[in-house]
């Protein structure tokens, strides 16, 4: 009996034993086979880091190889991977660094479940960097490191046109052009930093340290070096680019300091060699300076941005819609002569008010019998009521659409926006509204549903310039090695022919030039170095004062640089925008003198 109670017992031992044996052989097996792996590279990340080395992006430099934007070395804190953070340690890293403690939690929660360092932040201030050092104790799991940053040489200068950069999103990272890239990657975010992100990007390197418990490196190991990005050269003329924004801001404060506009803050202007289509100069405002970006917007710098009711980050020369005014007059021009529906000589009568609507001159002037000639030169609108009536709205469309209205010219800029050619289809989309014929009278002085932007206007009067050849505008010269080299250049679309009679364009630009002598709306252009050609512009606008226009081009014979101005809220064209344009091309013509001629 005690025998067989023995034996019992120690069969219950020995399932027992087995048992332990099994659970612990299968955790054992689960942890060295399934899951060794994972904690192998834990392990291995208690004394091995690795971290990714940023390349320097390339270098933006305009025509004559002036670097607008660089890279420099600049520090970075990032959170070292598997680190787990306490709420007090986020609390006091969001406190030194002036962030959002949610933010900071929430790249604080990524590191803890990655094996690449998470960056909190990039392009510290000294202060930071100090402000962190003094708290490295009460913040392990830190590190601090040297990257090179983007850095925008001349703060608001080009801002539009330059873009800029920033940390690639966790959504960007899951589809599309960023889709593998390591996470806190530095990429383009506007402007020609985001359309040629791929080149000026390069390729980041990598490198792998050990360190002991706190941190610190004790010996660094194998890494491979980053590969610098590719440099862009512009077609853009830095010296026109700064003449220009000195121009427009001087003469916004003016406007608003007389109180002849006194919301005169926004406006746009562009300028383009009409021969090729390059881009000389473009300018937005109000500005930004794109280096706020850089490491990660601040707060303080954010709310400057998004509450000026002005909106400093639109690009107004791609973006800005706006009723073309009297500028639209060389289409309807265009449309008359061309179709024949009037001939230079005749004389149409303008008592100041169209006979067959109520509809008249600015402040009711009357100009009695004139011609194309003179009524181009002095803007009147009851002959151009007259020239769209007889032309007809289909005509009008089809005019306006040969010279680019309607849809983006293709410029190398992320959403520009298509603008809108007025006429009945257009009418009853917006409206449910039937066409008539004030509407025709409206859309032939660029007035009512018309709509369109400031590199629309410049490539209409650079495709009149360069004798009915549209060249569609570029920002792009050439991308070139790190070397110099040219790596490529980029495609362009190719330059078309208006089917305009040459005789309409000779015509066209005999106005546009009559605009700026004696009796013309631009008459005190007359006092430039060369003649030139030019057109003012008056749109409605029904939320403030109307907008203002000025456009020319450079010189009268032979022009090689055309330029179109608006400036919101600014009243009448010649007044606002027409001393932006004057200021420029005076210098740009001296210049041109100087250098043909050797006058010093």
């Amino acid at each position: 009996m005690l025998n067989h109670t023995s034996a019992n017992r120690l069969k219950k031992m020995l399932t027992v034993a087995l048992a332990v044996f099994l659970v612990l052989g299968g955790r054992l097996a689960w942890l060295q086979l399934y899951k060794g792996l994972y904690y192998g590279k834990q392990a291995d990340g208690n004394r091995m880091r690795s971290a990714v080395i940023m390349a320097p992006r390339g270098r933006i430099m305009d025509i004559r190889g002036k670097v607008l934007a660089d890279s420099s070395p600049g520090y970075v804190l990032s959170l070292q991977a598997g680190h787990a953070f306490s709420d007090r340690e986020v609390d006091l890293l969001a406190r030194l660094l002036g962030m959002n403690r949610e933010e900071v939690h929430k790249k604080a929660e990524r590191a803890v479940n990655t094996y690449e360092q998470v960056v909190v932040k990039g392009e510290l201030t000294q202060q930071e960097i100090t402000l962190l050092e003094e708290h490295l104790k009460e913040l392990p799991g830190l590190s601090l490191d040297l990257q090179p940053m983007r850095h925008y040489l001349y703060k608001e200068s080009a801002a539009h046109v330059l873009g800029y950069v920033g940390e690639v999103s966790e959504e960007q990272l899951k589809q599309g052009r960023y889709k593998g890239l390591p996470p806190g990657s530095i990429v383009g975010k506007e402007g020609l930093e985001l359309i040629y992100d791929d080149v000026l990007r390069g390729e980041t390197g990598r490198r792998t340290e050990e360190v002991d418990v706190r941190g610190k490196v004790i010996r660094k190991l194998a890494g491979q070096a980053p590969v610098s990005g590719k440099d862009l050269v512009l077609t853009i003329d830095f010296a026109l680019q700064q003449l220009l924004e000195q121009a427009m801001d001087k003469q916004l404060q003016a406007l608003r300091s007389s109180g002849i506009a006194p919301n005169a803050y926004a406006a746009a202007a562009v300028a383009m060699d009409p021969n090729t289509g390059a881009v000389r100069a473009l300018v937005s405002r109000p500005g930004y300076d794109p280096n706020w970006f850089v490491g990660g917007i601040s707060t303080a710098h954010w709310k400057l941005i998004n509450e000026n009711v002005f909106h400093p980050l639109t690009n107004k020369v791609i973006n800005g819609e706006y009723p073309a005014g009297s500028t639209f007059k060389v289409v309807t021009g265009s449309a008359a002569l061309d179709q024949h529906k009037v001939t230079p000589e005749e004389l149409i009568f303008d008592s100041g008010r169209h006979w067959l609507a109520d509809m008249g001159n600015a402040g009711g002037e009357a100009l009695g019998w004139i011609n194309f000639q003179t009524a181009f030169a002095m803007s009147d609108n009851v002959y151009f009521y007259e020239m769209g009536r007889r032309a007809g709205i289909e005509n009008l469309n089809a005019y306006a659409a040969q010279y680019g209205f309607g849809k983006p010219t293709g410029i190398e800029l992320a959403g520009e926006s298509a603008g809108l050619i007025a006429g009945p289809a257009a009418k009853k989309k917006v409206f449910d509204e039937e066409w008539t014929l004030g509407d025709t009278f409206n859309a032939a002085i660029g007035q009512g549903l018309t709509l369109v932007t400031p590199m629309q206007i410049c490539q209409m009067l650079a495709a009149v310039a360069a004798d009915g050849v549209v060249h569609p505008p570029y920002l792009v010269e050439k991308v070139v090695n790190p070397d110099g080299t040219v790596y490529k250049v980029p495609e362009r679309p190719a330059a078309r022919k208006l089917r305009i009679e040459p005789e309409t364009i000779r015509l066209i630009q005999k106005g546009l030039k009559g605009v700026t002598q004696p009796g013309g709306t631009g008459a005190w252009f007359s006092g430039l170095p060369l003649p030139v050609a030019g057109k003012t512009g008056t749109a409605e606008n029904p939320h403030g004062q109307d907008h203002g226009w000025f456009i020319a081009y450079a010189p009268a014979e032979r022009p090689d640089l055309a330029i179109a101005c608006v400036v919101e809220q600014g009243s009448y064209g010649a007044t606002a925008a027409g001393p932006i344009v004057y200021e420029v091309l005076e210098t740009y013509l001296n210049s041109k003198l100087d250098k043909e001629t050797g006058r010093k």
